[in-house]
């Protein structure tokens, strides 16, 4: 266990107490999926497409309302996060909606599943932003199958250089080699991140074995308003530029 997962695991417990435990009812009560602050819908992107009878492993599931929307659909989830407070929401999510999947206490870098059990590796803003990736997409490739896809969802590089540690402005904040390290936000109240630039994290999916299948740069619908706890991103911003990346990628066979 490395600094930056206790780290993490302590500001996850912290947003669990102030405000991820009382938004989980609303997300697990939803019927559609969506990704992100502004709320893409999956009916108009098709990235999972019909994942029925799919094995999935989300990675940093946090209360797992992501995952609970695959079971409903038929696929067969598997929940992995770091942070028990948000994992014991989860459960109760599941006790409630009559939903049973695994919930696994694990950092994503070191996930205590068996080599090739999944054909989808999921991460919406979980371990895509909050662990290591040259540590937790090599794991990924482990995790997967032959030919099995890995689709996550990070901040976009735009937004992280404008960003000017309150909201993302309409200016570069910051120089390009703050991208390529971790980025530690403890002071700002906040815990380790990384986000390398689309080059840097080409070549690390490239290393563990996966090929870019599609790459989604996505701008804001005009009906997307600013979400009110993620507000250092603003709907008008997001409209003008791309506030999210969406990444697929596929296992070699």
């Amino acid at each position: 266990m490395t600094e930056h997962v206790d780290v993490n695991r302590a500001h996850w417990t912290r947003a669990n107490a102030e405000f991820t435990d009382r938004d989980a009812e609303e997300k697990w009560a939803r019927e559609d999926i969506v990704w992100g602050a502004f709320e893409w819908p999956e009916s108009e992107l098709g990235i999972l497409g019909d994942v029925a009878g799919l094995d999935v492993v989300e990675l940093g599931c946090g209360t797992a309302y992501f995952s609970a929307w695959l079971a409903r659909r038929g696929a067969r989830p598997a929940g992995v996060d770091v942070t028990p407070a948000q994992l014991e929401t989860a459960r109760r999510m599941q006790k409630l909606h009559g939903l049973e999947f695994p919930l696994i206490e694990a950092s994503a870098e070191d996930v205590p599943l068996p080599d090739a059990s999944f054909d989808i590796a999921l991460s919406e803003f979980g371990a895509a932003l909050w662990c290591d990736p040259e540590i937790w997409i090599p794991e990924a490739a482990r995790l997967l199958r032959p030919g099995g896809r890995l689709v996550f969802m990070r901040g976009s590089t735009l937004m992280q250089l404008c960003d000017d540690e309150e909201h993302a402005t309409d200016r570069l904040t910051r120089d390009w080699s703050f991208l390529l390290g971790r980025m530690d936000f403890r002071g700002e109240g906040g815990g380790i991140e990384w986000h390398p630039p689309t080059g840097v994290m080409l070549g690390v999916l490239r290393s563990a074995s996966f090929e870019l299948l599609e790459l989604h740069e996505l701008l804001a619908s005009t009906e997307a308003q600013t979400h009110p706890r993620y507000d250092f991103v603003t709907a008008d911003w997001g409209r003008r530029w791309p506030s999210a990346e969406l990444w697929v990628a596929r296992k070699d066979a």
